[in-house]
């Protein structure tokens, strides 16, 4: 399947299952009527109630040293400025008594896919919504654990907080100018809670906007490959910042940090493929990250790569 025939399925006005990988070179494209025979599950649901189950899981973590060393090098890269601000994620392995299936059925969150038994996520971010010829994203860039004394003021006062949700913004304003016109801000840094295990994190995120024309639909192909990789799990500037990322990260990404969505006919919703665990010869791997500036810490990010690994 390619963009062109997603164009077509558009124009028809055909409802289908979307799904990315992270570089946008492996597209799965299903019809919401073939979707139990292909053995995959979805859920958009921003109005969850959230429901208690055990929830029980083992990190096993790279160790702090390993980070660290790509940490240093990507302040390295940003120091010579092939990057202002990179997504920097690792695999942790986990253990737990629940199967994928289980995890998705139970899991809280707004977006969740399970393709097969090869990977689920249950992901808070929304990558583009579209609705009435107006598309919107809604870039979350920035964590904080919400037991934290004054954890809102703290998160939203903080100025490299501040400058890498600037960026992102700046780069999603810029990529929503590609495919629309009439780009907004709509909203500027709004806290979301989160349940995270048994933890509580505040994330912050900004809203943007744009007009399409009246015939969208027979366009979406072309609008939904203009705007991958999504910005807010790469960095800025996005060309150079993916080939960094190749370099350092030291592992595939596959369909983690891509995007899954549904187009209905009408509308389409969306979200980025974070909170994600893939099944790797029998083992669970979980991946996870964050964004790196010149004003990180390497052990407060590793601590929030870390804290980004549970199962809500």
């Amino acid at each position: 399947m390619t963009f062109d025939d997603i164009n077509t399925l558009g124009k028809d006005r055909i409802p289908f299952l979307f799904i990315s990988d992270f570089l946008a070179q492996n597209i799965k494209v299903i019809k919401l009527d073939e979707l139990e025979e292909n053995d995959v599950e979805f859920s958009i649901n921003e109005n969850f109630k959230n429901t208690k189950y055990n929830n029980n899981l083992v990190k096993i973590p790279q160790n702090f040293k390993e980070y660290k060393k790509k940490f240093e090098k990507v302040i390295e890269k940003i120091k010579s400025g092939d990057t202002y601000l990179l997504n920097l994620t690792q695999k942790t392995t986990i253990q737990t008594d629940l199967s994928l299936k289980e995890i998705f059925k139970n899991a809280n969150a707004p977006y969740k896919l399970r393709y097969k038994d090869d990977f689920i996520c249950f992901s808070p971010e929304k990558f583009i919504q579209i609705k009435e010829d107006i598309i919107h994203t809604y870039p979350m860039k920035g964590t904080i654990d919400a037991s934290i004394k004054n954890a809102k003021n703290k998160i939203l006062s903080d100025e490299k907080e501040l400058a890498e949700h600037i960026m992102i913004v700046d780069l999603l304003r810029n990529d929503l100018s590609i495919v629309s016109s009439d780009v907004k801000v709509k909203e500027f840094r709004y806290i979301q809670s989160i349940k995270a295990g048994d933890k509580k994190l505040l994330q912050v995120s900004s809203h943007i906007s744009g007009k399409l024309s009246n015939k969208w639909q027979e366009n979406i192909g072309n609008i939904l490959k203009s705007l991958l990789p999504a910005g807010s799990i790469s960095g800025t500037p996005k060309k150079s910042t993916l080939k960094i990322i190749e370099e350092i990260e030291g592992y595939d990404r596959e369909s983690f940090s891509g995007i899954f969505g549904i187009f209905d006919g009408d509308s389409f919703d969306s979200g980025v493929m974070i909170r994600f665990i893939q099944k790797i010869n029998g083992k669970l791997i979980y991946k996870s990250g964050g964004g790196i500036t010149l004003d990180s810490d390497a052990l407060n990010e590793y601590n929030e790569l870390l804290d980004k690994v549970y199962l809500p």
